[in-house]
């Protein structure tokens, strides 16, 4: 049943809020006049105090209308919901500040932007600077490297692997075989490992993989990212093992503009070279020099240095060449730690064990793991030199 006098006490009551916000905005309006008329011409008086008219009517409308629709309490609700937003607004304003950086990350992107953001930290110190403090490379932890670099190298030839299979020459599994070669780095940054775009087009992710192309490698656009794209395929870590394990010693790979600094790394690479030349072959850094080859070349096209056309192109001449030279995607995987351990050497880096580490777990994930997100080498056979018959 219809409350007629609660109706009409409403109704008052929202009368008496328009009167009063009337005589205030009126109040309001005779100041301006007064102090208008003292500092400016009638005709500026005239135009303020429409303006102060006006400005009362709109208030008075509002008022009649918040009358009508809502009851006090209804308005003192509001301003007590208002009150608890804004409470709201500065304990989320708190908690961000506390969280930091990574934390607040987290927050704003899911799991995966933290994810990216620690992934981003070790492609630093794959390509760069580290953050963290060194240990002293000597002789003893050389050799320390070394039996970890072969415990790594057994571990992953002991992972389950799909058989290799032919693929048909016009075949998609050649594009997405292409794509894979960059597996490692994508694992470890997130990467999507399904098209040819690492990442959704976002300026936040745009600017971090142009930071990295940019610090890590020095490269700065197209002309730059070619170059070193063309040098990995035609001389890479190939060439350089191969440099220094022709040499009788290290002296015959340098030249008097080498400073101290740049003497000890060759070194370093010379005696890395001269204690695996008997085991592995230049050849075995093949998949060192392609998986970086084919990160770059999705970069690239992510940033639009390159087509998408001339990015298929290169993963093909990639893909031709890591069948032709490796034999699994565990033998890819060996390699990639092979010459990955070889340029910490050059770099002087102490903690190359933790580099390893990421680079073991990456290969794991690749092949191993069931995640529908995960396991891209397992579902993806690695391609098997074509059996050519000849006429007798």
């Amino acid at each position: 049943m219809v409350d007629v006098d609660e109706i009409m006490r409403r109704a008052k009551e929202a009368s008496e809020k328009a009167s009063k916000s009337l005589e205030e905005s009126m109040e309001k309006s005779r100041k301006i006049n007064e102090e208008a008329f003292a500092k400016s011409s009638n005709d500026e008086v005239d135009e303020q105090q429409r303006e102060a008219e006006q400005a009362a009517a709109n208030a008075q409308r509002q008022v009649e209308i918040m009358g009508q629709m809502f009851s006090p309490e209804d308005i003192a609700q509001i301003a007590a919901n208002e009150e608890m937003v804004q409470r709201m607004v500065d304990e989320r304003v708190s908690e961000a500040a506390a969280l930091g950086v990574d934390g607040l990350m987290e927050q704003l992107f899911g799991e995966k932007m933290s994810i990216i953001s620690a992934a981003m930290e070790t492609l630093e110190m794959e390509e760069g600077d580290e953050d963290e403090e060194d240990r002293e490379l000597d002789l003893e932890l050389e050799e320390e490297l070394y039996g970890i670099l072969d415990e790594k190298l057994v571990q992953i030839a002991a992972l389950p692997e799909t058989e290799s299979v032919p693929y048909l020459k016009n075949s998609p599994q050649w594009e997405n075989f292409g794509i894979l070669l960059s597996g490692i780095i994508s694992n470890l940054n997130g990467h999507e490992l399904d098209s040819m775009d690492v990442e959704e087009h976002v300026p936040v992710m745009e600017q971090q993989i142009v930071s990295i192309v940019r610090r890590s490698w020095g490269i700065n656009g197209r002309s730059e990212l070619l170059d070193t794209i063309r040098y990995l395929m035609q001389e890479g870590y190939i060439l350089r093992y191969a440099m220094y394990c022709e040499a009788a010693s290290p002296e015959d790979l340098m030249d008097e503009d080498l400073d101290e600094e740049e003497q000890e790394s060759v070194r370093r690479g010379w005696r890395f070279a001269q204690h695996y030349k008997t085991h592995y072959a230049p050849g075995f850094l093949a998949g060192w020099d392609i998986g970086r080859a084919a990160m770059l070349t999705r970069w690239g096209c992510y940033l639009g240095w390159i087509t998408p056309g001339e990015a298929s192109g290169i993963l093909w001449d990639l893909s031709q060449r890591a069948m032709e030279q490796l034999h699994s995607w565990r033998e890819f995987a060996q390699s990639y730690l092979f010459g990955g351990l070889m340029w910490k050497l050059l770099c002087g880096d102490g903690n190359a064990e933790i580099y390893l580490g990421y680079l073991a777990d990456a290969v794991t994930d690749l092949l191993t793991s069931q995640d529908e997100d995960d396991g891209q080498w397992r579902r993806c056979p690695w391609p098997a030199m074509p059996n050519i018959g000849f006429a007798g």
